[in-house]
C-alpha cells in the first residue's frame, strides 16, 4: 500500500469494509462450494431473501461475486477466489493470537496458583 494515493486507499477501505460484516462472511463461505441463488443462500442462513441481495449487491459492487440470471432466479458465484487466500491468512493470525493468549493465561494462572502457595507457606 506503500506510496498510493487517498483514492486508491479509499478502494482498499472499502474492499476490507465488505469483508466487516459477519453475514457477508458468512455469504462467501457459503458461495465456497459453488454458485448459488438467492433463496438458497437466504435459506441457508436464515437471513431474508432481501437481507441477502442486499449483501450480495455490496459484495458484488466490491467485485468479489458475480451474478447471473436465469429465467426468474439471480445465481451468484465468487468473481474472484483469492478472497479466501485473504480470509485464510486472517483466520489464521486469529488462531495464532487466541493460541498465544490461552498460553499467556495458562502462564499466568500457574504463576497465580505458585504465588499463592508460596503466600500460604510464609
Amino acid at each position: 500500500m506503500q506510496g498510493l494515493p487517498s483514492e486508491a486507499l479509499n478502494e482498499v477501505a472499502a474492499y476490507f469494509q465488505a469483508l466487516a460484516q459477519p453475514a457477508r462472511l458468512q455469504l462467501l463461505n457459503l458461495l465456497r462450494g459453488g454458485e448459488r441463488s438467492v433463496g438458497e443462500l437466504a435459506g441457508l442462513c436464515g437471513y431474508t431473501a432481501a437481507n441477502v441481495s442486499r449483501h450480495l449487491a455490496f459484495l458484488m459492487r466490491q467485485g468479489l461475486v458475480e451474478r447471473e440470471g436465469r429465467g426468474t432466479s439471480v445465481y451468484y458465484r465468487i468473481a474472484d477466489d483469492s478472497i479466501y487466500a485473504l480470509c485464510d491468512l486472517v483466520c489464521d493470525n486469529i488462531a495464532r493470537q487466541f493460541d498465544r493468549t490461552a498460553s499467556d493465561r495458562r502462564a499466568f494462572a500457574r504463576a497465580r496458583r505458585a504465588t499463592g502457595r508460596a503466600a500460604t507457606k510464609a
